[in-house]
């Protein structure tokens, strides 16, 4: 039976958590940090992942982590959801470690970068687009080998060449990393940042900074063979799809109590706008709608935190309803504000553009539902 209910550990954990954010990385500061070239709060980092041990919540205490659990994890998650933060927690401190503490008992290397990762002292990336899932072949579907613009591409080396560089578009905080986590099809390889081009792209959401990655075909150190390489990477990603959906739930349920907050202060008719009996529906519904998403999200973290065997349906059904969840709040949290929900200066935008940008995260909520058809065998219509 999935334990749903928050521990007093957890509970501790999210207190700690808001308060470091509330303080050093507010909406406000968000909103100005935007525009800049890089969203990433400085200091926030370093506090969070390392002062307070939330990057190695997943790492052993034998590797120098923390040993704790998925739930753990999904708690902060929820309040980097809730903020919208501009921090790489999801892609390093979850699906690179999952990644690597799938091969720490047999390769070496990735035991040593797990024991930087765990410290916060060393951002990992899966150089995998942000929208690959954990049903994909890594070793086929998420590297692209001599592309055209790859030819023009500079690297520390000098030109890449076609025939041996390889790109993948879209990796999420791929400028923040450190090292970068390739799969390519002998095995998955550790590359250090310096050693590949990172490009920044612009992406919808301006606080998950996104970039194309072209690395050599030589470059880096090998951590595994090609089936092993497979299985760390689905490992990696299924971690990471579960848990997305914890940070799906902390920002729908900052877009509902906004909401909430906003439509009791606004005045029309010498009433509050909340007291209308159409707004009341919608955000009662809306209510509803996170009761589930909670429900969906903390079995996905219990299940990862437990090992059961259910966890890859558990984690797709997490997916394939938070994702709707999260964008059907910020879309009510833009409408429900009225002409200021619309604005710029209004943080409603990057609830909504997170929203957007996890819906299609780790697989979209259509192959989520393929994966649960498979898993239940029941087959689609013909």
């Amino acid at each position: 039976m999935s334990d749903l209910l928050y521990s007093e550990t957890e509970d501790d954990l999210r207190a700690a958590v808001r308060s470091l954010l509330t303080d050093r990385a507010g909406h406000q500061e968000l909103l100005g940090r935007i525009e800049t070239d890089s969203p990433y709060v400085p200091g926030l980092w370093k506090a969070l992942a390392g002062d307070m041990g939330a990057a190695g919540l997943l790492v052993p205490e034998k590797l120098g982590g923390q040993g704790a659990s998925h739930r753990e994890a999904a708690v902060v998650l929820e309040e980097l959801g809730r903020a919208a933060t501009p921090a790489p927690y999801l892609t390093s401190a979850v699906v690179a470690t999952e990644t690597l503490l799938a091969l720490a008992g047999d390769s070496a290397p990735a035991t040593e970068l797990l024991s930087g990762l765990a410290t916060g002292g060393t951002v990992a990336v899966l150089a995998v687009p942000l929208t690959a899932s954990p049903y994909a072949d890594p070793a086929t579907a998420f590297t692209v080998t001599g592309v055209a613009d790859s030819a023009t591409a500079s690297t520390a080396t000098g030109a890449a060449d076609p025939a041996t560089a390889s790109t993948v578009t879209g990796v999420a905080d791929a400028v923040a990393a450190d090292v970068l986590l390739v799969p390519r099809a002998d095995g998955l390889y550790a590359v250090p940042a310096g050693e590949a081009t990172v490009e920044p792209q612009t992406p919808l959401d301006l606080t998950r900074p996104l970039a194309r990655v072209t690395t050599e075909a030589g470059t880096g150190t090998r951590l595994a063979g090609p089936d092993e390489a497979r299985a760390a990477v689905r490992r990696g990603l299924l971690a990471g799809a579960g848990l997305l959906a914890s940070e799906q739930l902390g920002l729908a349920e900052w877009c509902l109590e906004e909401t909430v907050r906003h439509t009791r202060e606004r005045h029309q008719f010498n009433r509050p706008v909340g007291s209308f009996q159409a707004l009341k529906h919608r955000m009662a519904q809306l209510w509803l709608d996170l009761v589930g998403a909670r429900a969906a999200a903390r079995a996905a973290a219990d299940a990862l935190a437990t090992g059961s065997p259910d966890a890859p349906l558990t984690v797709a059904v997490a997916q394939a309803y938070c994702s709707k969840v999260a964008v059907r709040a910020a879309e009510e949290c833009v409408q429900l504000h009225g002409g200021i929900g619309m604005t710029w200066e209004h943080p409603a935008h990057l609830a909504l553009k997170r929203a957007k940008s996890d819906q299609l995260a780790l697989g979209s909520a259509g192959r989520h539902q393929d994966a649960i058809a498979a898993l239940v065998d029941l087959p689609a219509p013909a």
